[in-house]
Order: structure tokens, then C-alpha cells, then sequence
């Protein structure tokens, strides 16, 4: 798999990408990540990439020529180009799976007020939003979703079977867990947990996962 992040602070999500999942998607070969300085793509002496909005108004646009110069260079046939932004659809488990099977994503990290549009229109093929909050940038959400994504390929995590185990995975939160040692602060382990008896435990952890579940949807409500 290969994904291009266009930002215009490549230096600023690069180091993320040099450790845990991403260093060994690309250690082996599994998945090739790319940052792509917007800027490089600019038509100007001074690499501006922005400017002040039709219309008036406060803050500052993207212009579309450098976002299309960059996407039209890294675009293919099997591409899906995707635009982070308070605007798009909140990523989840099954978008981050969904997007997991594609052969080649772009991620555009949106900036300032926003984009123009006539660079959606032409060559977003989504737009994405991790939550109902605004940042200054993309990039942190592109780096979210990156995670998220790679860590979905077959052969990235030592031991697959941790991803049946990931929150979400099933429609259900995971469990509460525990390690050593037994009593911390007063505080013990479930004594389902020590008993050795693996059908119990496995009866305890789904109704615990059930519960817990219904919680957050409780807290979503409030």
C-alpha cells in the first residue's frame, strides 16, 4: 500500500512516522508513506500557498493550482484522494478497514479557513473529519487515520490476533484489563481473571465488553 500526505509542515509529522506501526509497515515493505511538501508545488517566488477569500472575511484560503499540481503529480488510476476536514465523515473503525483494502491513498491535510472549493470538486474523492472540534491543521487527523489504517495491513503486528481484540473491532469496547500485580492500593484483580478457567473468563470478558459498551453509549447521550 502506498500513502502520500500533502501538508505543508512535513517536518512536523515526519518523525512520528520513524517509530511503532508506521516504522515497521515501512521496515517491511508493507506500506510505502510519502510526506509531500505543498509548498514545492507553488507558483510563486515565495512558495505561497494561500490567500484571502472571495467575498471577504476573516482568515485565509487554499488555493486550488498547488493542490491540484501536487495531487495531479501523485495521482494514479487506483488513487483515492482524501481532504481532512471538519466538513467530512468521522472516521471510525469501518472507515479505517474500508480505506485498509485501497492500493494508493492521498491525504490532503486542509489548513487555515479552508480549501477552495473547485479543488474538491475536481479531485477530492472524500473528505474526513475525526471529530466535531477544529484544529489549526490536518495533519494531526492525517496522522490519526495513518495509524489507523496501517496498522489494518496484514503482516504489520507481530501478533494478528490483536486486532479481533481492538475496541470496535466486534461493534463492542474491550474489556477492562488487568496485569501484575494482583493487588495494587488495595485493589484486586476480578478473581475470574485468576481462577485458570478459560470458558469463565471468556464469559466474564464478553459481558464486561456488552457493559461497557452500553456505558459510552449512555455517556454519548448525555
Amino acid at each position: 500500500m502506498r500513502i502520500d500526505v500533502v501538508t505543508i509542515f512535513p517536518e512536523a509529522v515526519v518523525p512520528y512516522a520513524a517509530f511503532g506501526v508506521l516504522s515497521k509497515a515501512v521496515e517491511k515493505k508493507i506500506a510505502d508513506i510519502e510526506f509531500v511538501d505543498l509548498r514545492e508545488f507553488a507558483d510563486n517566488p515565495h512558495r505561497k500557498v494561500d490567500d484571502y477569500p472571495f467575498g471577504g472575511g476573516p482568515g485565509m484560503v487554499f488555493t486550488a493550482p498547488p493542490l491540484s499540481a501536487a495531487v495531479e503529480k501523485l495521482k494514479k488510476m487506483n488513487s483515492w484522494t482524501i481532504l481532512t476536514s471538519p466538513q467530512g465523515c468521522v472516521f471510525n473503525r469501518k472507515k479505517a478497514r474500508e480505506l485498509s483494502k485501497r492500493e494508493h491513498l492521498i491525504i490532503v491535510c486542509g489548513r487555515y479557513r479552508g480549501v477552495d472549493q473547485r479543488f474538491i470538486d475536481n479531485f477530492v474523492d472524500e473528505e474526513i473529519s475525526i471529530g466535531d472540534f477544529i484544529l489549526s491543521g490536518g495533519e494531526l487527523p492525517a496522522l490519526v487515520m495513518l495509524e489507523s489504517i496501517v496498522r489494518l495491513l496484514p503482516g504489520v503486528l507481530n501478533n494478528e490476533e490483536n486486532l479481533a481484540l481492538d475496541s470496535f473491532e466486534n461493534g463492542l469496547c474491550e474489556e477492562e484489563l488487568y496485569t501484575r500485580p494482583s493487588v495494587f492500593r488495595g485493589m484486586k484483580v476480578p478473581e475470574v481473571l485468576l481462577s485458570g478457567d478459560h470458558s469463565k473468563i471468556e464469559i466474564w470478558r464478553e459481558s464486561r465488553r456488552i457493559q461497557r459498551t452500553k456505558e459510552r453509549e449512555e455517556r454519548k447521550k448525555r
